[in-house]
This record gives C-alpha cells, structure tokens and sequence, in this order.
C-alpha cells in the first residue's frame, strides 16, 4: 500500500497498548482518520509533540488492515498558547470534540477542515470575542453535516424572510409570521439576524459583529439544542464552556 500524504490536526487521542497511542487527524484530503503512532509514549519518541492534542502538521502514513499507520510527522503549528490558556484550551476542544461527533470517518470536507484551522488560529489570538466565534463554526458544522439554517426563506410556506421571531428546529430555519410556530424556539429579532450573518460570513469576517450577552446566549440555545438533537454523542466539553462564559 502507497504512502498517504495530507495536512491535518490532531482532534483526539488514546493510549494504546504499552507503548502506543491511537491519534485521530481531521485531514485536509480524507476527512477524520484514525492513525497509530507506534512508541509515541516514548520519551524520545519522534512522534512525541507531534501526536499531543491540537497538533497541525503534514502527516505520511499507510493504510493497514483497519488503521492507517504514521510514519512520519512534520509539525506546522503546536497551539502551546492554546493549551497553556484554560479558557482557550476549552474552547478549542470543544471544536475539536464537535469535529469528532459530526464527522464520519474518511469523509473529506475541504471547506469545513478551512473553517476549523480559521477557527484554531483566531482563537490562538487576543484580538476576538472567542464565544462568537463558537457559534460561527458550529453553525458552519452543521452546515457541512446537513443540518444547516435556512435564515432566507419561511421553511413552512418558502416565502421569502426580512426577518423572522421564531426558529423551526425540525425544518431548520426561520418562519414567517403567517405560518404555525411548533417545534422550536422563540428568538429575538436580533438573534436572527446574527444567525443570519454568522451562517453566511466567513470566519475570519466574524469580528465585525459585536453581540449583547443575551442574544449570544439566544444563538447558543439554537445551535446546541440541533447539535443535541442530531449528533450520536453530546459534547462533554460543553460544560466546562458554559462554566467560563458564566
């Protein structure tokens, strides 16, 4: 079997074995992988940094039998600051967790692996308002998963939106004011239009947007309550988030 050559990061691992650890990569080319790093434990292994959580870099393996085994590993970028920060180390898993959740393994998905390394350098800055940046990328992984908003048309009567108080959680969108409000939420009018921006702006646009703390936490309510409903697995990191947003 050839050689496999792709750009990723390292969104989870497991120890393995004495001396092993099984390392999850959300790559460029083939989407979530599950590789071994064979004597990784070391403490003067190669694949020591490489294969610590949040690591991007260049990875060279083969397909085995069941997973692909890594060869080689040359580190781009290890995120120290992000695992030196809590709030940032919380933020920055739960983007990680929410890639492993949503993604099926070898689904490539070249747009929302461009959101995710976006996602992980602004937030490997100083300069943004980190829990609007959440709900920008969760937005943009539901999107990549099927679950995406429809914030420009009533999803009951497909009338064309200004504006809508209410979001269908089962249609996934916004409803006008004619059609029968069930199975979802009441938003603010605001909180639409946030979701609105958020869902159609790329990430690194998403600083131009500055939020009360209730219509992000309106945001909030919309985007976990899909998550909840259509992931197999509910994020754990998610109650440390809210611990630091209070």
């Amino acid at each position: 079997m050839g050689l496999v050559k792709t750009k990723g990061v390292v969104i989870k691992t497991k120890d393995f074995k004495e001396n092993d650890k099984l390392v999850w990569i959300f790559s460029q080319e083939r989407g979530k992988i599950t590789t071994i790093a064979k004597g990784a434990k070391k403490s003067k292994s190669k694949f020591l940094s490489p294969t610590l959580p949040l690591a991007y870099g260049e990875f060279v393996m083969f397909k085995g039998k069941s997973l692909y085994n890594l060869q080689e590993v040359k580190l781009l970028n290890s995120f120290q600051k992000l695992l030196d920060n809590l709030e940032k180390l919380t933020y920055s898993s739960y983007v990680c967790e929410l890639v492993d959740i949503s993604m099926q393994d070898e689904e490539p998905n070249e747009e929302l692996y461009k959101d995710f390394i976006t996602c992980l350098y602004l937030l490997d800055t100083d300069a943004l308002d980190y829990e609007l940046l959440i709900r920008a990328f969760e937005l943009k992984v539901l999107k990549a998963t099927g679950y995406g908003l429809n914030f420009d048309n009533c999803v009951i009567c497909k009338r064309k939106l200004n504006s809508s108080d209410y979001i269908n959680l089962s249609y996934y969108g916004g409803v006008c004011e004619d059609c029968e409000k069930t199975n979802g939420l009441k938003i603010s009018k605001a909180a639409f239009s946030a979701l609105r921006f958020l869902n159609k702006t790329s990430m690194d646009k998403v600083y131009r947007l500055s939020l009360s703390k209730d219509v992000k936490k309106e945001i909030e309510k919309i985007n976990t309550s899909i998550i909840f409903s259509n992931y197999s697995k509910k994020p754990k990191s998610l109650e440390m988030l809210k611990f630091i947003e209070e």
